[in-house]
């Protein structure tokens, strides 16, 4: 069992390295760093094409894995936006492929193309994907397509 305290230094430095990880460009080329004590708040760096939050959620994948076998597996999101999201894969994948995504609850599909690739690790890779169009309803959140302007972004977030 873990200790309260060691679950609250755990779930910190999760959050530090999010942060750190969205801040060196991993999504967005030059986006500050945010204190934001919490997952769920509404980041915004430019230039943005739309808002992107901290949001999971599970979703059926379907695409290529690195070696050319078509695959099928059930991930998580990290982070999405009106344009594509962040996941957590297991299958290894290749930059510039594309892939389909399927909305559990609604089952509406949405093709992609994989535009980032994070370091392998324990849990999967982190893949970055890109809507062929953008779709901002996809998710299940009210999105819109436009970025937030910085007096909004203060304010705004999902829960």
């Amino acid at each position: 069992m873990i200790a309260r305290g060691d679950a609250q230094a755990t779930r910190a430095r999760f959050r530090v390295a999010a942060v750190e990880h969205l801040s060196r460009g991993a999504i967005d080329d030059g986006a500050p760093a945010f204190d934001h004590c919490g997952m769920s708040l509404a980041l915004q760096a430019s230039p943005r094409r739309s808002t992107r939050v901290f949001h999971k959620m599970r979703l059926q994948v379907k695409g290529r894995n690195h070696s050319g076998r078509k695959f099928t597996e059930t991930c998580q999101t990290m982070v999405v936006n009106a344009h594509g999201g962040l996941l957590l894969l297991k299958q290894e994948v290749k930059e510039g492929e594309m892939l389909v995504l399927i909305q559990p609850e609604t089952l509406e599909e949405q093709e992609c193309r994989i535009v980032y690739l994070g370091e392998p690790g324990d849990k999967g890779q982190r893949v970055g994907v890109e809507f062929l169009t953008p779709a901002p309803h996809f998710w299940g959140l009210d999105l819109g397509d436009s970025p937030l302007s910085g007096a909004e972004e203060s304010s705004s977030s999902v829960h």
